[in-house]
């Protein structure tokens, strides 16, 4: 402890059993990616067009109310990067608070909550990271993926990174040789942050 939990990813259905097995183990969970949107809905936040899904406004909602009776510190975006669409080419600029007007979409974490993150992490001594920040794949939406990489690397406790995705995003960010532990394994990780047993872990635990 303190333990910092950094969740992303384009959906809430792919990672609500993370999120479930990480609430009890965690100070301070932070949400970002396409995933943020849905959170930001049930707080009664405009989204614009972004990504959300509607079945499950009310599962994040819960969550952010088990958050806040466990005392686990729950931050989501407090502003964005908004584009007229998920191109290179789209026009798009920083949201002054945690709303997106109109039809624009969120496509990355604005520089406040960059810094806001950012701060976070320097106070842990382990850091989780899974999922990245926005739409990381198209170059002007990349910057807050990154930050949270530079963030993580800068960390003096024990850093792990996992999911194809966020180790891509290090890669990218040319920081993977200053994080404790990369995962490799994919949907692996995963399966073990949502505390199933992995089949070849159990084996080696069984010999």
């Amino acid at each position: 402890q303190p333990f910092v939990a950094i969740v992303g990813g384009a959906k809430v259905s792919s990672k609500v059993a993370v999120l479930e097995h990480l609430l009890p183990k965690v100070d301070t969970l932070l949400i970002g990616g396409g995933m943020a949107y849905t959170f930001l809905q049930a707080r009664g936040v405009a989204v614009g067009n972004s990504l959300v899904e509607p079945d499950l406004v009310a599962t994040a909602g819960d969550l952010v109310r088990r958050a806040a009776e466990r005392g686990v510190a729950l931050l989501m975006p407090c502003d964005h990067v908004a584009a007229s669409a998920v191109s290179a080419s789209a026009r798009h600029a920083a949201t002054p608070d945690d709303a997106i007007p109109g039809s624009a979409i969120g496509v990355d974490i604005g520089p406040r909550t960059r810094t806001a993150f950012a701060s976070r992490i320097a106070t842990a001594r382990t850091v989780m990271w899974n999922g990245p920040m926005g739409v990381f794949e198209v170059a002007p939406f990349a910057a807050g993926t990154h930050a949270v990489a530079r963030a993580v690397a800068d960390c003096p406790g024990t850093t792990v990174v996992g999911g194809g995705d966020s180790v891509a995003a290090i890669n990218a960010a040319g920081i993977a040789d200053r994080v404790t532990h990369v995962s490799t394994g994919g949907g692996a990780s995963l399966e073990l942050l949502e505390g199933r047993v992995l089949p070849g872990v159990a084996a080696l635990q069984g010999g």
